[in-house]
């Protein structure tokens, strides 16, 4: 098959990911809806062929039909792909979640400059000296100042591909307060005072979520290990089954996973927070 043939599949498959272009580009990706769709795919078939030649080996070790795997292959060729294609929501989640980190403080500091009389340019360019994460951001609109962008289409352009919804909400503020000629800062203060009520809120559902969580904990890698084997050693006494040690290094191996699942849980669920 030709390289343009190959090419037009590959624009062909990304435009059936709209949302595409714009996920990348808030990822921080600098590479092209059909290039990284081609890189995807080729990423799956790689990934797919390895997993197929290690289960075909066992399969043959073990002298079992080989035949299901020419159907378990491009089923697990469209798992492996629409699984990496999630790739740019995954940086955008983490992106999101270190802007949320930095975003009250931030936002307070924007606002301290802007009280004290600092020109918007000259905060921004200190809040990028000070912030790493949302410096990022905002030394790149400065930058677009300095090219000659204006100060409006900067904030225009930075609104469209910032992965936060809260930083949106302070460019929005900022670009409303540019247009109007009002005050900045006591427009990002009413947008603060409503992104810190949200994250107060995040960390109250947190908490609330805690206590199942830690119930789940309990019964689960504490009571129902110890309970249970006590009454596998009792039963086995009675129906002559032998313990072996390869079957108390699966429990111990089970209740491991057990407990990393929990703790993965619970840091997934942990809102970026910091006060």
């Amino acid at each position: 098959m030709k390289a343009g043939t190959l090419n037009s599949i590959f624009q062909r498959i990304a435009k059936a990911f709209p949302g595409l272009k714009m996920k990348l580009k808030q990822a921080g990706m600098d590479d092209k809806s059909e290039d990284f769709i081609k890189k995807t795919f080729v990423s799956a078939f790689y990934m797919t062929t390895g997993l197929v030649v290690s289960l075909f080996l066992v399969l043959a070790k073990l002298d079992v039909l080989k035949g299901v795997l020419f159907f378990i292959v491009p089923i697990v060729f469209m798992v492996m792909f629409f699984y990496m294609i999630r790739l740019p929501d995954v940086k955008i989640s983490k992106k999101e979640k270190e802007i949320s980190k930095e975003i009250v403080f931030a936002g307070r500091f924007l606002i301290i400059e802007l009280e004290s009389g600092v020109p918007l340019y000259n905060a921004m360019i200190n809040v990028s000296k000070n912030y790493d994460v949302i410096g990022k951001y905002f030394k790149e609109m400065t930058d677009k100042v300095d090219l000659g962008t204006s100060m409006e289409d900067a904030l225009n352009e930075a609104v469209e591909f910032v992965p936060s919804d809260d930083f949106r909400k302070i460019l929005w503020q900022i670009i409303n307060s540019i247009r109007t000629g009002s005050n900045v800062a006591k427009s990002l203060y009413s947008a603060m005072e409503q992104i810190t009520k949200d994250q107060i809120t995040e960390v109250n559902k947190y908490g609330k979520k805690l206590n199942p969580l830690a119930m789940f904990y309990m019964i689960i890698a504490v009571i129902l290990p110890s309970l249970g084997m006590t009454m596998m050693i009792i039963l086995s006494s009675f129906i002559q089954f032998e313990l072996s040690l390869t079957i108390l290094l699966a429990l111990a191996g089970f209740l491991g996973f057990v407990q990393f699942m929990f703790i993965a849980m619970v840091k997934f669920s942990r809102p970026a927070i910091e006060f």
